[in-house]
């Protein structure tokens, strides 16, 4: 059986995450996101681009001075201000890491760095000659990887490896790519630069335009990275980067396909994304996987019947094991009497078949006037009930009904 390998979980929340508009974040609410962050089990937290403001360049030194347990990167151009900004950031981190990136693409040469292809290849041999004499560590990324030539984005990295660089990394940077396009880069990559160099790991960065940054993410595992890059609840730029908690629960749910590891918290994944969402004062859409509102919900009668059998049913993870508190059966026009007549119980009333039936009437004329139904409407079925019973239309009276409140 083909053993478990550990894949490095990046984390870019506090730089590509903050990026995304409307997510910007004050020096404490970075700091207080970093601490989760290293608490969760991350191993490297991207604290932002100390050349790009002052904040960002605050926001770096203090996270480099508080969370001792992971290593702390800070994003730089190859450029000789902005490597040394870089380096001045995280002069009193424990674990200091340079990640500085150059554009390889020939769209972003002629029209953003207006730069031959030579002259990148000796921006970065310098940047990264530079950085690695500043930290222990040093990542290069290649951006826009997956547009550009592939003989090219080999020798930018050879140059980049030359200079000391040790962690690749390999973003599709305007989420374009394909799974099985970039796992086929990813193994290119590994064999043209890395070859058998135990030393040097290839990371990547995807972005979900097409919607395929975790799918991308995952292919690239497959295919020999080991160093991804996300962020909580996948913020980041346009559509967002790939996201962390769909990532490392796709890794702990399909064991069997994905034999890989993480050292993520899982149990720690909801409240991590709870914090996130108040600090940018926005939260996930109710859909969204693993952390979602309806991640763990159900209103069709059918799966409601299920989930009260077995949640396996399903359920391919336990709420719990990423820190939800449990599933929830929600009330609406699609439930059945199963999930009524539990919710029932719960509230304290305890129904025999004929009530239920009638109760069950009522209530499904109520949801198809109304989107949720709350334990009020429910307690109002039952007085309504009561009062169409003392007129005769069912033989239980007020007593009755009474006797069947156990709370």
């Amino acid at each position: 059986m083909k053993r478990v390998e550990r894949i490095k979980i990046f984390d870019t929340t506090l730089r590509d995450g903050e990026q995304s508009p409307g997510c910007s974040m004050n020096l404490t609410e970075k700091l207080d996101l970093a601490r989760k962050l290293q608490s969760l089990g991350v191993d490297i937290i991207e604290a932002g681009f100390p050349i790009a403001s002052e904040g960002d360049y605050a926001a770096v030194k203090a996270v480099a001075a508080e969370c001792r347990n992971v290593t702390v990167a800070a994003l730089c151009r190859t450029a000789e201000p902005d490597v040394l900004r870089a380096a001045e950031a995280l002069h009193n981190a424990a674990r200091p890491r340079i990640h500085t990136f150059c554009a390889t693409s020939d769209i972003h040469l002629e029209y953003k760095l207006k730069r031959t292809r030579t002259e990148v290849i000796e921006m970065t041999r310098q940047a990264v000659r530079m950085a690695r004499d500043l930290a222990e560590e040093v990542e290069f990324s290649a951006e826009d990887a997956t547009r550009s030539d592939i003989d090219y984005l080999c020798e930018v990295f050879d140059a980049a490896v030359a200079e000391g660089a040790t962690i690749l990394n390999v973003p599709d940077t305007v989420g374009y790519t394909l799974p099985n396009e970039f796992s086929r880069l990813v193994r290119t990559i590994r064999k043209r630069v890395a070859r058998d160099r135990e030393d040097i790991t290839i990371s990547v960065h995807c972005h979900n335009d097409l919607g395929l940054a975790v799918a991308n993410s995952l292919a690239a595992i497959d295919a020999g990275a080991r160093q991804v890059e996300c962020t909580i609840n996948g913020i980041g730029e346009r559509a967002g980067n790939a996201s962390l908690e769909e990532v490392v629960m796709a890794m702990n749910v399909r064991g069997d396909r994905l034999r890989f590891e993480s050292g993520i918290d899982t149990r720690k994944i909801y409240s991590t994304s709870q914090l996130l969402s108040q600090i940018i004062g926005f939260g996930v859409q109710p859909n969204k996987a693993i952390v979602g509102r309806n991640a763990f919900a159900h209103e069709a009668g059918i799966h409601q019947h299920g989930v009260i059998s077995n949640p396996l049913c399903y359920e391919i993870m336990t709420p719990e094991s990423v820190g939800v508190p449990t599933n929830e059966l929600v009330l609406g026009k699609h439930s059945g009497r199963h999930a009524l007549a539990l919710r029932f119980e719960e509230l304290g009333y305890s129904l025999d078949a004929n009530e239920l039936d009638a109760v069950y009437r009522r209530f499904t004329d109520l949801a198809d006037r109304k989107k949720r139904i709350y334990d009020q409407d429910l307690i109002s079925l039952i007085a309504s009930e009561t009062r169409v019973s003392q007129a005769g239309m069912i033989g239980t009276d007020e007593r009755e009904w009474a006797r069947r409140v156990t709370v």
